[in-house]
């Protein structure tokens, strides 16, 4: 390991991340009672210009009114280009600071814009006496974002999530897609034709260097990497094909458009009993072999090692997170 200790972030909760829009108040207590553990109220890309000051009253009443349970609620402010953005930070966190736990910032293009919230946030914070500091939630979803997301993810100590915003990182890079988070049959391999001079297209995910780029800077940074949203929320298999892919990456969360979606993240994200099991067998197994003073063991005919070990401790760390709830 590195002689460099990487701080980690709040252990939040963050299989599932359910968007609710600022501007649809009747849609508040449906989502205080679903299973997610993350709910954004928005301000930004859900709600329409002639609706903004409307919505962020709607989230303020909220957030002091309705019982969200033990969830983690944050609120998408406007952008940081906008009229918008300082009303947004001043109203809320002065208003209804005390149930906020992350504002989630979109559009995220350099570590200043990090620091510019950072510096409202926390004169907010002072001049009301606040015990809590609310964290902070990035969306990496431009091409400066993506160029920039090594600085981003280490610009401030509020930091605790990155999140892919699929839908404005391909409008960023000019991307030839219109869908939101699902594939594209243009993006394949073509294998060489067999013997009867037939071929095979296997499809691609076009959005694999991208999520993978944001999950390292993340995790080199202490944050948890959340996969953004999957459009078509008809698609059951789509979205937990998605949700997987994401997952193997090292992604610990995922977007819910729409609240059908939310067992389907916490079922991806969460470990199933097999591996849990799977893990704590592999951490008996070393703890004999080093009381033998061994480094590396077999089991079930696989060579298990000291590397095996913080895989495994992952996994049940993860486990017991979702036990306490």
């Amino acid at each position: 390991m590195s002689f460099f200790t990487v701080e980690q972030a709040a252990g939040r909760l963050n299989r599932s991340e359910l968007a609710i829009p600022g501007s649809q108040p009747q849609m508040f207590e449906k989502a205080a009672k679903t299973d997610v553990d993350v709910i954004f109220l928005d301000l930004e890309d859900a709600v329409a210009p002639d609706d903004k000051d409307q919505a962020r009253k709607n989230i303020i009443e909220a957030l002091n009114d309705i019982d969200w349970g033990d969830k983690s609620m944050s609120v998408r402010i406007n952008g940081l280009d906008t009229h918008y953005m300082y009303r947004d930070v001043v109203d809320v966190v002065e208003q209804a600071g005390e149930r906020l736990d992350l504002i989630m910032i979109p559009k995220v293009g350099t570590a200043s814009d990090v620091y510019a919230v950072d510096m409202l946030v926390t004169q907010i914070e002072d001049a009301k006496g606040y015990k809590k500091r609310i964290g902070f939630e990035h969306i990496i979803e431009t091409a400066l974002g993506m160029q920039n997301v090594t600085e981003i993810a280490a610009a401030s100590k509020r930091n605790e999530s990155l999140h892919f915003g699929v839908a404005d990182y391909a409008a960023s890079t000019r991307a030839r897609t219109t869908i939101i988070g699902g594939v594209n049959p243009d993006y394949a391999v073509l294998t060489d034709p067999d013997e009867a001079q037939k071929r095979q297209v296997h499809w691609g995910d076009m959005w694999h260097y991208a999520l993978a780029r944001m999950v390292v800077a993340a995790r080199a940074n202490g944050l948890r990497p959340i996969d953004g949203p999957f459009g078509d929320f008809s698609d059951t298999e789509g979205y937990l094909a998605a949700a997987k892919r994401a997952a193997v990456l090292g992604c610990e969360g995922k977007w819910a458009i729409h609240p059908s979606q939310v067992p389907l993240a916490n079922q991806v994200m969460s470990p199933s009993y097999e591996e849990v099991t799977k893990a704590q067998r592999i951490l008996a197994a070393m703890t004999e072999a080093a009381a033998a003073g061994k480094g590396a063991v077999s089991l079930d005919g696989r060579l298990i090692d000291y590397a095996s070990i913080r895989q495994a401790e992952v996994l049940v760390e993860k486990a017991a997170q979702i036990a306490r709830g």
